[in-house]
């Protein structure tokens, strides 16, 4: 049986810091919610106030309709997956999964019964006899997330579970997870720095920075339509573009691009754009007249990554079709057209240049 979270005013302190601050959301029944956000942002933190293994300062926690805030971690029926597997290694695989079981006393053939039908789901059938130190970095946190599902509990939490796994076996483990969960219909909460991870597998997301909640909705709605600064260079890449406001529009240069109309003329602005949103033609055209220069092509398979330079020196990249990108090459002048801009005061943006830099030293660190 399943059920959705409630969290309401959620606050957490350590000494004078304040780790969470004043944090609400919902994580609906059956579905995976993801707190994304940079380290710092107080998502973990807010996974171990959810789990019982610390005590907030303030708010409360309802999963269905009861309330748990001062449950103890043993009747909260949580299941817990770490980004380290946190297996026994002096324990087989079977003897892993039925755990929890063992702890609650129950039968051997009821413990046999659920290990066998979990291995089962995990495919991992054929090692049960094995010791973690005998598999592989996916076969464990498989093996982590069966024991965490033996007990039948209403809370799945995963705290960065794939984060100590190369990028194929994350891939790999992403898709698993994705399928095993719509089989499964467990209510999971998901800690991740990782925007992609989030925006795959989360059915709704929930974007912290210092300790608060900076946006909350589904993946379309935070990729699409991000509400601050922060949320537009976190999730997803976005090229940022300086400018001054005049009659609705961002101008650099010669040229300008729309989705000003809510800050008024002389304002210094960023406008955010998505690497996918920058059109590019090989001669001017009514939808791309920006005149730029290939500093380098990337080809990524289906698609290829333009690093351009635009005529007043920032530069941009953008993202499209092989196909369409086919005979472009470094050192070619092209024309573009930077569309679905989302536009914030400079001030606003200030510290997003920061956090989007971090961001991507994290993505390819990891």
């Amino acid at each position: 049986m399943t059920a959705g979270i409630v969290v309401e005013n959620l606050t957490k302190r350590f000494g004078s810091f304040t780790a969470v601050d004043d944090v609400s959301f919902v994580a609906d029944e059956g579905k995976i919610t993801a707190l994304l956000g940079p380290s710092g942002s107080g998502k973990s933190t807010v996974l171990r106030v959810l789990a019982g293994l610390e005590t907030p300062d303030a708010g409360r926690i309802q999963v269905g309709d009861q309330e748990i805030t001062g449950t103890s971690v043993q009747d909260r029926r949580f299941g817990f997956v770490f980004q380290h597997f946190a297996l026994f290694r002096h324990m087989t695989v079977a003897e892993n999964v039925g755990f929890a079981l063992s702890v609650r006393h129950e039968t051997r053939d009821t413990i046999r019964a659920r290990v066998n039908e979990l291995l089962e789901l995990v495919q991992l059938t054929p090692f049960a006899g094995r010791y973690p130190d005998q598999l592989s970095g996916g076969q464990r946190q498989r093996v982590a997330l069966a024991r965490a599902l033996a007990a039948h509990p209403q809370v799945l939490l995963l705290d960065e579970p794939f984060g100590a796994l190369d990028a194929r076996v994350r891939q790999e483990l992403r898709t698993w997870l994705d399928e095993l969960h719509r089989e499964l219909g467990v209510t999971s909460v998901l800690v991740t720095h990782d925007q992609e991870e989030a925006l795959e597998l989360a059915h709704r997301i929930v974007v912290m920075h210092r300790g608060q909640i900076q946006q909350a909705g589904s993946p379309l709605e935070i990729y699409s339509h991000p509400v601050n600064p922060f949320v537009a260079g976190f999730v997803g890449s976005a090229n940022v573009i300086r400018g001054i406001v005049m009659e609705g529009r961002v101008a650099f240069g010669a040229y300008s691009i729309g989705g000003a109309d809510h800050l008024p003329d002389g304002t210094v602005a960023h406008a955010f754009v998505r690497p996918h949103a920058v059109h590019v033609a090989r001669i001017p055209m009514d939808t791309a007249k920006l005149p730029a220069h290939i500093e380098r092509a990337t080809n990524l398979g289906p698609m290829t990554k333009l690093h351009l330079q635009l005529a007043d020196g920032q530069r941009v990249s953008a993202q499209v079709n092989s196909e369409e990108a086919y005979g472009m090459t470094d050192g070619m002048d092209v024309y573009v057209d930077l569309r679905e801009a989302k536009v914030f005061e400079e001030r606003e943006a200030a510290e997003i240049e920061r956090v989007v830099m971090d961001n991507a030293a994290v993505q390819v660190a990891s």
